[in-house]
């Protein structure tokens, strides 16, 4: 057994992608995160691209797991908690379909285990709306540019760091405080 056979990939898009990677980055179980863009009808795009708006593709994160560690159920769990997934298309003033809630799943267990937990926030009525997050196959990832690897850690000072990626790092960390890395 090789080390990519002890792991799995998740992707999640919730948002900018930014906020996610610095976020899971801290999560126990995580083995590595990537930024990138899956989900549209243009290949190799770029962050100009995917501004745009018109490309179809999501800003999303790119997750190496730890099974052993780490469930895929507590990655929905933490992805449920760091973004609103009632708002079409937008988070926050993120407005657009780069910014939508999805989650690509990777096989059938993925897949039933997103619309469980979908289904069992809805009955439970966690939020004051409708989840709208879109369950869908993994289509092709597309690696972000370098410099949005590792953005907040690399540009904490910058505005929309401190103002937006911040406190949802810091909302993770209050919630999920016994499942950080040492």
């Amino acid at each position: 057994m090789t080390a990519s056979d002890q792991y799995e990939v998740a992707t999640l898009g919730g948002g900018c992608f930014w906020c996610l990677e610095a976020v899971y980055d801290g999560l126990a179980g995580v083995v590595s995160v990537e930024s990138g863009y899956a989900g549209g009808h243009l290949d190799n795009p770029t962050y100009d691209d995917i501004c745009g708006g018109d490309t179809g593709h999501a800003e999303v994160v790119r997750i190496t797991f730890d099974p052993k560690v780490l469930s895929y159920a507590d990655l929905l769990e933490v992805f449920f908690v760091i973004h609103d997934p009632t708002t079409l298309n937008a988070q926050g003033n993120d407005i657009g379909t780069q910014y939508r809630s999805v989650i690509f799943y990777h096989s059938e267990a993925q897949k039933t285990a997103a619309e469980g937990a979908i289904r069992r926030l809805g009955e439970a009525r966690v939020f004051p709306r409708p989840i709208v997050t879109e369950v869908t196959a993994a289509p092709k990832f597309f690696q972000a540019e370098n410099y949005h690897q590792e953005y907040f850690t690399n540009n904490p000072r910058q505005p929309y760091c401190q103002f937006v990626v911040a406190p949802k790092v810091a909302k993770f960390r209050q919630k999920f405080a016994a499942r950080l890395k040492e």
